[in-house]
């Protein structure tokens, strides 16, 4: 494990952490960028439904011309002010509540990202790690193929076993192929995140423990139900929904306003008296809505349909966090039995391949014994590998479930790697 960890770091004396990498990517990512300018979206959406209980003034200016040419024109400014009006003032609620519900999805966003970012670049350290691996892998084999070439020209072993090494070690090779391939993948996955060029990446410390959960798979299902940002969103949906069944509604009440109409009229067929006039005219207006060919009513049939489909929404949600926060709770808790289990494995593959080596020469062991031993190592590296990568990414899944995925957690996890 040693070995692999030195050449997956070897390339540079500075290697990137995690931190340094999100901070790339928080400023890059295009996903985090949308939910952001959606947000804003959401946030002008609501000032503009907002508009429609403020003052509002416009200026109209008509120039007139008769038959035998007399000329005049007539500007008139009009001011309203709604003093009542409730299917606005539940459309301006509405909107903000769905401005509200898209910042608790930036939030959502953001944390996500951070769950993004180190899944990507722990992926890249596994897929630099299995790389290794699959090249020692074939290197051994490569060697016991010269090794059972020169005992087969000694006369010490016969050809099936320089032909059982051989075929072994080009399909090692296949494997090696196919982790040069992953590795490419995992360092477009990275710069797809931050935008720029892959740096060597932090590996993690060779003495991982796994990391304790103060709580119960309870505790944490109820700080989810609590603090999850994306629940939070779904229930201000339901919210939004309800008010704009009440904004429907309101659609079959009167609306009251205050304008204030002024004119000014002036040109070749305006008297001198009414040139020096400018009348201004003071209304209060009661708008009583009496049909409107079934409108207001299909409005409200909408609303009550769209808030049924975000109570389902909210539901569905919710189950699927519940079962998220558990699955990953149940994964960082298995998390030392995995991280034991398998260094156990690699200490014993090694120890087995040592044993298959020395009873390949006593005789006691065959080649076949050898190839399988080497192949086992390979295996338990690679399964050590993906298990330390995976308890800490499933220590971020269970916080991004919970809601509580913040820059304190990838620091702690940041704290894990080994500097260099």
């Amino acid at each position: 494990m040693a070995l692999v960890l030195a050449l997956c770091t070897a390339a540079t004396a500075h290697a990137d952490d995690l931190l340094q990498v999100w901070a790339q990517a928080r400023a890059a990512d295009p996903t985090l960028r949308q939910a952001a300018a959606l947000s804003s979206a959401q946030e002008a959406a609501a000032r503009e439904s907002r508009a429609a209980l403020l003052p509002q003034w416009q200026l109209q200016r008509n120039e007139l011309r008769e038959t035998g040419g007399t000329r005049w024109n007539t500007t008139t400014s009009s001011l309203s002010q709604p003093l009542v009006d409730l299917a606005a003032l539940r459309t301006w609620d509405a909107s903000r509540s769905d401005a509200s519900a898209q910042a608790a999805r930036l939030t959502a966003a953001e944390q996500a990202a951070r769950l993004r970012v180190a899944t990507a670049y722990f992926g890249l350290l596994s897929a630099q790690a299995q790389l290794v691996t699959a090249r020692a892998n074939e290197d051994a084999f490569a060697r016991q193929v010269s090794e059972a070439n020169t005992r087969f020209k000694a006369g010490l072993s016969a050809q099936v076993e320089a032909d059982q090494s051989s075929a072994y070690r080009e399909l090692a090779r296949t494997g090696t192929l196919s982790a040069e391939a992953a590795l490419a993948d995992a360092r477009e996955a990275l710069a797809q995140l931050t935008g720029a060029a892959v740096p060597a990446l932090q590996p993690l410390g060779q003495a991982l423990t796994a990391q304790p959960l103060p709580d119960a798979a309870d505790a944490w299902a109820e700080r989810a139900l609590q603090g999850n940002p994306e629940l939070r969103a779904l229930q201000l949906d339901v919210r939004a929904s309800e008010q704009r069944i009440s904004s429907a509604r309101a659609g079959h009440l009167p609306t009251l306003s205050l304008g204030v109409d002024t004119t000014r009229q002036r040109g070749d067929g305006v008297s001198a008296f009414d040139a020096s006039r400018t009348p201004t005219q003071v209304a209060l207006r009661l708008t009583v809505p009496l049909f409107a060919g079934g409108a207001t009513a299909a409005a409200a049939d909408r609303a009550g349909f769209q808030r049924a489909a975000a109570q389902e929404q909210l539901e569905a949600g919710r189950r699927a966090v519940l079962r998220e926060v558990r699955a990953e709770h149940l994964a960082v808790s298995q998390g030392d039995t995995q991280l034991r289990a398998t260094q156990a494995a690699v200490e014993a593959a090694e120890r087995s391949l040592n044993a298959t080596r020395t009873g390949l020469t006593l005789g006691t062991r065959s080649i076949t014994d050898l190839l399988l031993a080497i192949q086992t190592l390979a295996s338990a590296q690679n399964a050590q590998t993906n298990a330390r990568h995976r308890h800490v990414l499933a220590l971020l899944a269970l916080h991004l479930a919970a809601g509580s995925l913040g820059d304190a957690e990838l620091a702690t996890v940041n704290a894990l790697l080994e500097s260099r």
